[in-house]
């Protein structure tokens, strides 16, 4: 089996340029995410429900959304649960959802994904921030 790329550095390009259309501030939020990326998929998944409503927790859950799609793509499905952020009992029911579909093996792959995916996010954004 070949090492696929899955386009992640075009899907980070797309993404990033979507933000800094829609609000460039949004942009500093790829170190954030990268950071975020350490503490898992349901602490990652949760932070745009945090900004929910605003540019900055659109540009979260595009990529969340993305990671979903590329995971797809590898035959490895991540829950992704429509969810508002005042929704207590819809929040709970997704976090257990990523605590108990995915297994052990599949969550470090879509971590590994998640990883790379932001640091292609870091990297655009670099070079599209004004300085």
């Amino acid at each position: 089996m070949a090492w696929k790329t899955y386009d992640l550095d075009r899907i980070a390009q797309k993404l990033v340029l979507d933000a800094k259309e829609r609000d460039k501030d949004s942009l500093g939020q790829a170190f954030k995410m990268r950071v975020a990326v350490a503490y898992g998929l349901e602490r990652f998944w949760g932070e745009h429900l945090r900004l929910q409503g605003t540019p900055k927790g659109a540009y979260w859950k595009e990529t969340w959304e993305q990671l979903v799609a590329v995971m797809a793509k590898a035959g490895v499905k991540i829950p992704n649960d429509p969810v508002k952020a005042e929704d207590a009992k819809a929040i709970r029911a997704m976090a257990e959802r990523l605590w108990k579909e995915v297994d052990i093996q599949d969550q470090r792959v879509a971590m590994a994904v998640l990883t790379q995916l932001c640091d292609c996010l870091v990297w655009w954004t670099q070079r599209y921030k004004k300085k």
